[in-house]
């Protein structure tokens, strides 16, 4: 009987071990994703958005800003998909030249699997020509979508800000 109970023990307590773990593991995991969602980071050469080349008015369905296009990828049942278009279509209307295009991403599949779109709300900064500048995934600052158009958005002089 004795014996029994030590080995029960030890199952117990091994199994309460691997269950902190695990909830220790989630927990930083979940920290890190929150931290990086919505933060933009930009379509360097060699990201798969970058060599999808520059999205025109037909991929779009709308036509580009004259500075630049604020496109968001979302879906039906997304969450935090309608703050993002509240965030988006604030930017677009205090901002000259900049428009903002929401795509339905279970209806444009071709563009999904083109630009790698994993997750929405997916936000995609264009510039002038429908280059894709910088990328975000999850629900941006606004300070932050203000930032990301800074660098799509050309100066006078025809360079970037």
């Amino acid at each position: 009987m004795y014996r029994l109970a030590s080995v029960l023990s030890i199952g117990v307590t091994g199994g309460l071990i691997a269950l902190a773990a695990a909830l220790f593991v989630a927990t930083l995991l979940g920290v890190a994703m929150r931290r990086r969602a919505g933060q933009f980071r930009p379509a360097s050469p060699g990201t798969p958005a970058k060599t999808a080349g520059a999205l025109t008015e037909a991929d779009l369905g709308a036509g580009l800003g004259r500075q630049a296009t604020l496109v968001q990828f979302s879906t039906a049942l997304c969450a935090p998909c309608r703050p993002t278009r509240e965030i988006l279509a604030q930017v677009a209307d205090t901002t000259d030249g900049v428009s903002h295009v929401e795509i339905d991403a279970a209806a444009r599949m071709d563009l999904v699997q083109r630009l790698r779109i994993n997750s929405t709300p997916t936000i995609l900064v264009l510039d002038r020509d429908g280059a894709i500048v910088k990328r975000a995934t999850g629900l941006p600052r606004k300070a932050d979508v203000i930032a990301a158009l800074g660098t799509a958005v050309r100066a006078e002089d025809g360079s970037r800000k």
